[in-house]
């Protein structure tokens, strides 16, 4: 995992099976490649159950190298993608000990999307701090209680096992591998190369679903989240909820505590701020209407509930989410000689750092 300073390349071992998502396979194989073009050596093969070649998601078919069960040599990186059949996969028996087998053989593995319910499925998750696609984190910590999974990460190192977000996020995980064992330089010149960031802005949270009023045994609590979901700019305070329900603050905060799992400050909060990207999503308003309407009052609070959340300002995520630079009519504007990498480098601490 340190900075390789031999001369022996950097084998890079890829499992691919029926269904497997094509981006979590050729993002990782794009980092890699494009790194032997910078001074990184790499050699990247592609392996299967039987070595014959599979179907991808999306259609399209899949030259590999060799069976898994012929890879002895071992590798420095093993890469496990997922793919929308991940909850078919982790009941394949035979899958799974393939998994293991070849983490066997091992130096890092590394899982991109729901690659990562693979490799929890095969116990090689145990213990460790993990992540998957935003979508798929409740799931992954419900099935697999002896991970401890980072819903809003965009990548985690933990020892020698790695696993990302969703799709693109493979992209930064590799990046960071590129920088760790070939040195900053490298990887720079790499997100350059990719047009890509070398490390993202923001978190996985700014693509989550707008929140859903929790399901709560109680009806009036019950009724409590339905008035904050339905009217997030309304008064919202603590004794407010509890003098609306007929019951005392503490009740309402024991009340949230065991059925939401959170505090009603937070909870209001979540809300509230998941209203505002909405209206940043959708609309044109200025930030003060936007923080009215959404019930931070102020500008300034509601960048601080953005930046404190999600890692970017309102401005820029109503930017990255708007639209993607070109508009009717206009010229497509031309990328800086530099391509967004700049100078801030990857690292493992993109742990949290933001989404494409």
């Amino acid at each position: 995992m340190n900075t390789h300073a031999g001369t022996r390349p950097l084998l890079v071992r890829i499992l691919v099976f029926p269904g497997v998502r094509v981006l979590d396979i050729t993002g990782p194989i794009e980092v890699f490649t494009s790194a032997n073009e910078f001074g990184g050596r790499y050699r990247l093969t592609l392996v299967s159950a039987d070595g014959e070649r599979v179907t991808t998601a999306a259609g399209t078919r899949l030259e590999v190298d060799m069976a898994a069960g012929d890879a002895a040599e071992t590798s420095d990186i093993l890469v496990i993608p997922g793919g929308p059949g991940w909850d078919r996969l982790i009941k394949d028996d035979d899958l799974l000990d393939i998994v293991r087998g070849l983490d066997a053989r091992s130096r890092c593995t590394v899982s991109v999307c729901t690659g990562a319910f693979l490799l929890a499925a095969a116990g090689l998750l145990d213990g460790h701090r993990a992540t998957t696609h935003w979508r798929h984190t409740r799931e992954l910590a419900s099935r697999f209680p002896a991970v401890s999974v980072e819903p809003d990460a965009i990548f985690v190192q933990d020892g020698t096992v790695m696993t990302s977000a969703g799709v693109s996020a493979g992209i930064d995980l590799s990046l960071a591998l590129v920088e760790m064992q070939c040195g900053a330089d490298v990887a720079r010149e790499v997100a350059r190369d990719m047009v890509v960031f070398m490390q993202r802005p923001g978190g996985q949270s700014q693509f989550s679903a707008r929140a859903r009023a929790p399901h709560a045994r109680q009806r009036m609590l019950r009724q409590v989240l339905d008035a904050v979901a339905a009217d997030p700019g309304g008064d919202h305070t603590l004794s407010g909820m509890a003098r609306r329900a007929g019951i005392s603050a503490r009740h309402m905060s024991r009340l949230f505590g065991d059925e939401v799992g959170t505090t009603p400050a937070r909870y209001v909060e979540q809300v509230r701020l998941e209203a505002a990207q909405a209206m940043l999503e959708g609309g044109d308003e200025p930030v003060a209407v936007v923080a009215r309407r959404s019930g931070f009052g102020s500008p300034e609070s509601l960048r601080r509930a953005f930046v404190r959340n999600l890692r970017v300002t309102p401005s820029a995520f109503r930017e990255r989410f708007q639209s993607t630079g070109v508009a009717a009519g206009e010229e497509v504007a031309a990328a800086s000689p530099d391509g967004p990498a700049g100078p801030v480098p990857a690292g493992a601490a993109a742990a949290g750092a933001g989404a494409r």
